[in-house]
């Protein structure tokens, strides 16, 4: 029968990349790190293997992993014709993509649906920044798979993601529980489960579990610094300032990073701590800047990147930064990136050049908007605080109990009750 993936498609290849291309879809799929070194072992085996090709420029694109973007995927066009259709389908289907256009990638799905890697690219993740802007027509396409995958733990994790975002946290926690009893190491069940934990203010609970797992079952996890991101959110909620500085010191360090998590792990967590209550000598953004690198911050790949970059010029005092940024995503062809990235690097630019008021109702008129930006609802909270933040500093308290009331609603967190009562005392002018 030849060489096949794990869900029974042919590999155009040899037995030896087959064998190491597999592996590195399992990890890829589980969130293992290095995946993509196993994935170019494939070409080790064969350089001629387009599906290793194409999935390298993927990875670099995707996950900033550092490959030659450019000459993986001149490779996989020019030898995909020895593959099979699907093979041929799944490379263009990335070559497009890649320069964004996400049409053939929904295509290719609807012909191939246990086509993991490309359904991966799909889903907003922890690791993949989905296709599409609309959230409901992605949790479409993977509940549109489900028939294909049956009880396979990596799909169901997936599930757990999509219902978490649906705000269905019960629906969630059992799917991702459901995945982690058959595959303990998943990380999009651990994800999934993490985000029910925060969503539903299960703090506690959710950080003791966290701990646990990622010195244990997901101690092979890449991108650990984002589950560090994920326990230190929790100790923030808690209000837990010292635990928060504890976690940064030994786990989030820019130096302890990977690829763009820097910018979108540790720069948002100092963003946030800073703002918090109370909050005091919370180290400073300007690693995270050097980091990623000034064309990282005025020129992301992405939306959602464009959100991290705006919080850290805006942290790191560089007003001009952030005109620079919101004129390039301004004139940029994603519309995200014109319509939300723009303005809110140009509301950011606001509130550093002191005219907070305006800044704030800048932030309230994107507010609407910021689900466009991609990530989770937990990751584009930073939109909110930074209103939140803006308000107080214009003295337009009743706006901020308004927020914050709102949020308490969402979830119990100890770090806004108290954000609540500082803004219901407000300062005496002497």
């Amino acid at each position: 029968m030849g060489c096949r993936d794990d869900y029974g498609y042919p590999l155009t290849t040899s037995d030896g990349a087959a064998a190491a291309y597999v592996a590195g879809v399992r990890d890829l799929l589980r969130l293992r790190r290095d995946a993509h070194v196993r994935i170019a072992s494939a070409l080790a085996h064969d350089p001629t293997f387009a599906l290793a090709h194409a999935d390298l420029a993927l990875l670099g694109h995707e996950m900033c992993v550092d490959v030659d973007i450019a000459s993986r995927l001149d490779d996989a066009r020019r030898l995909a014709g020895r593959a099979t259709e699907r093979e041929r389908s799944h490379v263009h289907a990335v070559d497009r993509h890649l320069q964004g256009d996400h049409r053939p990638l929904l295509a290719h799905l609807t012909a191939y649906p246990r086509d993991a890697v490309l359904l991966s690219i799909a889903m907003p993740t922890i690791a993949f920044a989905g296709v599409t802007e609309v959230p409901a027509e992605a949790w479409a396409i993977v509940e549109g798979a489900a028939p294909s995958y049956g009880d396979d733990p990596w799909f169901l994790g997936l599930l757990a993601f999509v219902r978490q975002e649906q705000r269905r946290y019960d629906e969630a926690m059992a799917l991702a529980c459901r995945a982690l009893a058959a595959d303990p190491t998943s990380g999009h069940a651990a994800h999934a489960r993490s985000h029910a934990h925060y969503e539903t203010g299960d703090h506690v609970e959710g950080l003791a579990w966290m701990d646990a797992w990622v010195t244990g079952e997901g101690a092979e996890t890449e991108s650990l610094t984002h589950f560090s991101w994920h326990a230190a959110l929790h100790e923030l909620s808690l209000g837990d300032l010292d635990a928060v500085r504890k976690r940064y010191s030994e786990q989030l360090q820019p130096r302890h990073t990977i690829g763009c998590r820097a910018l979108v792990d540790t720069g948002s967590l100092l963003f946030r701590w800073a703002l918090t209550p109370d909050a005091e000598a919370v180290p400073g953004l300007e690693e995270v800047a050097r980091v990623t690198g000034r064309g990282g911050l005025e020129a992301p790949a992405t939306a959602f990147l464009g959100m991290h970059a705006a919080v850290t010029l805006l942290a790191i005092d560089d007003l001009d930064g952030l005109r620079r940024l919101a004129t390039r995503c301004a004139n940029h062809p994603h519309p995200a990136q014109r319509e939300v990235v723009a303005p809110l690097a140009d509301a950011l630019w606001a509130l550093g050049s002191g005219r907070a008021s305006e800044a704030a109702d800048r932030l309230g008129a994107l507010a609407p908007h910021c689900w466009r930006l991609g990530g989770s609802d937990a990751q584009r909270e930073i939109v909110e605080e930074t209103r939140i933040a803006a308000l107080l500093r214009a003295q337009r308290y009743d706006d901020a109990r308004t927020l914050l009331d709102a949020r308490l609603d969402r979830r119990p967190s100890p770090r806004d009750a108290r954000w609540r009562e500082a803004a219901a005392r407000p300062p005496v002018v002497e």
